[in-house]
């Protein structure tokens, strides 16, 4: 391991990135933590926990192709850049409402909306980044090493926003602020080759990041893959409700939940970095999305807090195998110019995942009860992950990255 991250950090600007993100990601984390508890406060509803998670993923879906081809055709770090400040603005916006008491639901909301619109833009520019900074022959590793720093924060992340939490939701958006601000300032610092385009912009071009995934269909397979197992199967919007109202442990214990899976993911995501693959790649991406389906089952039927935490780590480390094959193989299979485009593709398909996913979590419990919405969700992730294997035969019996 040692070997490999020491010629990742002969390369300043990938070295500065990653601090960027780790601060991002960070302050990202905290934030969700403090607006989740304060949220649930408020209205008590576990629809509107998933509903602050739909108003992240409208703005993705909307923006998401022209994101990709502003990515393509401007310089990546102003982009990250703009986001972050604008994130900033966000948490400095959550800070004055809550010390202002003037804090609600709809201000809540307004503020989700204006996240994922900064984040539709932002996520696509920092996938097609990495590889600008580092060789080719690395890549796998600086996509490993990136997922550990990534992974760290949403471990770290979690546990300070439901400590700090404590003093009081007002803190926790000035400390997310001061966090984002460092982030922006050391954005400043990292150097890469931009290729200026001059052709100007046509409509089509909009639409050939997702011509390129359907004529993929091995990219096609990994991020649809992906979007299904983790839209049914996640369970980050409801965890407020596992914390408060069925393990009982309180914002503490809601951060520890948080953290889980990305201790999870950080462990693996290690161990990736240390042994990369080389052989069986397919299969042992399918393994990895029915062992999360199967964790995931398991922390949905549990009542202790101890298993339930083990559930989700587990569950992140094989979240965790699944994201560093499929970003790996997005990498490699993209040329340069497409990148953007292709990972704001990509991009919708995360938050399809994730925003859109604690939306379904949501609505879900409102029918069925947390405990239902989880153990269907994760029986669909294991009936996703069997019935992939059979349309995408090429991605099952992929040998090498």
């Amino acid at each position: 391991m040692a070997s490999s991250f020491k010629e990742l950090f002969s390369y300043k600007s990938f070295c500065i990135f990653w601090c960027v993100r780790f601060l991002g990601i960070s302050a990202y984390q905290i934030l969700t933590v403090a607006v989740a508890w304060q949220l649930y406060d408020i209205t008590s509803s576990a629809l509107d926990l998933g509903l602050f998670g739909l108003f992240q993923f409208l703005p993705a879906l909307i923006f998401a192709l022209p994101a990709g081809q502003a990515v393509d055709r401007y310089n990546r770090v102003h982009i990250v850049t703009l986001c972050l400040i604008g994130q900033a603005g966000v948490g400095a916006c959550l800070y004055l409402t809550t010390a202002q008491d003037f804090i609600s639901r709809d201000i809540i909301f307004l503020m989700a909306l204006f996240l994922g619109l900064t984040r539709s833009f932002q996520m696509p520019a920092q996938q097609s980044l990495t590889p600008s900074l580092v060789p080719r022959k690395i890549l796998q590793n600086a996509v490993a090493f990136s997922s550990t720093g990534m992974h760290t924060a949403i471990i770290v992340g979690p546990a300070i926003g439901g400590f700090l939490y404590f003093l009081g939701p007002d803190v926790v958006y000035l400390i997310c602020t001061a966090l984002i601000f460092s982030s922006v300032v050391l954005t400043f610092f990292i150097m890469y080759q931009h290729k200026k385009v001059t052709t100007k912009m046509r409509v089509n071009e909009l639409f050939a990041g997702i011509n390129f995934i359907w004529r993929n269909k091995t990219l096609l397979g990994a991020i649809s893959l992906d979007l299904f197992a983790v839209l049914l199967g996640g369970a980050t919007a409801l965890l407020p409700i596992y914390a408060k109202d069925i393990l009982n442990v309180g914002p503490e214990g809601l951060g520890i939940l948080r953290a889980a899976p990305a201790l999870g993911a950080l462990i693996c995501a290690l161990f990736i970095a240390q042994w990369p693959m080389k052989t069986k790649v397919g299969k042992k991406l399918f393994s990895a999305v029915g062992v999360f389906g199967i964790s995931m089952l398991v922390f949905g039927i549990s009542t202790s807090f101890i298993l339930s935490v083990v559930a989700l780590v587990i569950a992140g480390a094989a979240d965790s195998f699944s994201v560093v094959i499929r970003m790996t193989l997005i990498q490699l299979e993209t040329p340069d110019t497409m990148r953007g485009r292709v990972s704001s593709v990509n991009a919708i398909f995360i938050g399809a995942s994730n925003e859109l996913g604690e939306f379904e979590s949501g609505a879900t419990a409102e029918l069925f009860g947390p405990v239902g919405s989880i153990v269907l969700g994760s029986i669909g992730t294991i009936l996703v992950v069997l019935f992939w294997a059979k349309i995408f035969p090429n991605l099952l019996n992929r040998e090498k990255l």
